[in-house]
């Protein structure tokens, strides 16, 4: 029994057939267009690709987005312009099997869950620190949503009162502090104190800005700077896990994303500020921490594999 998952993301829609067992079978890439029309269009033409050539059953869409609780409109998102749009609707009219819309971190979460690092476990957030933070709540076995469809918007948990702006409206919320965007400052900041920021400093490009990978590179390599940098926005998102362990009681922290790519070096001083900011540590059990395994598969592999649980 064969899905198709497609993630459409700012940029790039990617798309795959995938088994039962979360495999992907044939796998397609497009650019996003920016037109929505364009955009549901290119999603139909995707879907009859794969179906042409395989016996499929369902289509999962994974949506940077908050999807309502009917999983069929878009309600907002931040990189496309869709408002209140009507997706699920747009896309049955060129597609003949049934079609389920999922938020992107919902459903990479829920392949993490069934397939990659947290299938052991009942109980599970997944945390991707990419631009921003995303959020996966896994509760006894099923995806939480919320009242309304978008729960787990862990990243636009107020973190710091009167704190940095966030592209959602607020300020402080834990993706300003915790992200690979979150990253970058930290280490242009450090490269502007001089000292250990000097091999920061030497990075940066015509514009003044320090990459991502660059950042990356020197934190591998063992730079002071840059491993200063990742222990600042690892403290945060260590100190709101600590938070969320409080409130949600996980068995697993998943953590994705770009900066995911350090491992060890960013889970070991997430895991100390985790539980330094734990209520009762030392007297309760404790979540462990894994870094993800799917990487950019697992928003089309989890978008499929719901596909086939809800149609």
């Amino acid at each position: 029994m064969l899905k198709v998952g497609i993630d459409i993301g700012g940029t790039k829609i990617a798309g795959g057939v995938v088994d039962p067992d979360g495999r992907i079978l044939e796998k397609l890439r497009v650019d996003t267009p920016a037109d929505t029309a364009q955009l549901a269009a290119a999603v139909i033409d995707m879907a009859r690709h794969f179906s042409a050539e395989h016996d499929i059953v369902a289509v999962g869409v994974a949506a940077a987005g908050f999807i309502d609780r009917d999983r069929a409109t878009v309600i907002h998102a931040p990189n496309i312009a869709w408002r209140n749009e009507p997706l699920k609707a747009s896309l049955e009219a060129g597609i003949d099997v049934p079609i389920a819309i999922e938020n992107d971190a919902n459903a990479a979460g829920w392949a993490e869950f069934r397939f990659g690092a947290g299938r052991d476990v009942d109980n599970m957030v997944m945390l991707t620190m990419g631009t921003g933070v995303g959020g996966a709540i896994v509760l006894d076995g099923e995806l939480f949503r919320g009242g309304h469809g978008i729960a787990a918007e862990l990243g636009h948990t107020r973190f710091i009162r009167d704190g940095l702006r966030c592209g959602c409206g607020q300020n402080g919320c834990l993706e300003q502090y915790a992200s690979g965007r979150a990253l970058q400052r930290e280490a242009n900041a450090i490269a502007d104190e001089g000292g250990i920021g000097s091999a920061l400093a030497a990075l940066r490009d015509e514009k003044g800005s320090i990459s991502g990978p660059a950042v990356s590179r020197l934190v591998l390599a063992g730079d002071p700077g840059a491993t200063e940098a990742l222990r600042r926005v690892a403290t945060a998102l260590g100190e709101a896990c600590g938070g969320f362990q409080a409130v949600l009681d996980p068995e697993l922290f998943v953590i994705g994303g770009g900066v995911a790519q350090l491992g060890e070096d960013l889970l070991a001083p997430v895991r100390l500020a985790y539980e330094t900011s734990l209520p009762g540590y030392g007297d309760r059990p404790v979540a462990e921490f894994a870094i993800a395994q799917l990487v950019n598969d697992a928003g089309l592999i989890g978008a499929a594999d719901l596909a086939g649980a809800e149609g």
